[in-house]
């Protein structure tokens, strides 16, 4: 399977760096369900092994219930 393959990566989110373990072009934001391009993703969970579009995004998901 080709890195060009229209599905999405599976990968393992660590401190500062992930790992592929499916190959892909993009992940899905857990948030929003946009697509994230490998090369722009920036933002993600190790708990919740799940990434984000952006920072809104991540502060929408990790911020404590009010």
């Amino acid at each position: 399977m080709a890195d060009t393959d229209p599905a999405p990566a599976t990968l393992h989110y660590g401190d500062g760096e992930f790992v592929v373990l499916k190959p892909g072009r993009f992940v899905v934001c857990a948030v929003s369900e946009r697509p994230i391009a490998l090369e722009v993703l920036r933002y993600w969970s190790v708990a919740l092994q799940e990434p984000y579009a952006g920072a809104g995004q991540a502060l929408q998901r990790l911020a404590p219930a009010r």
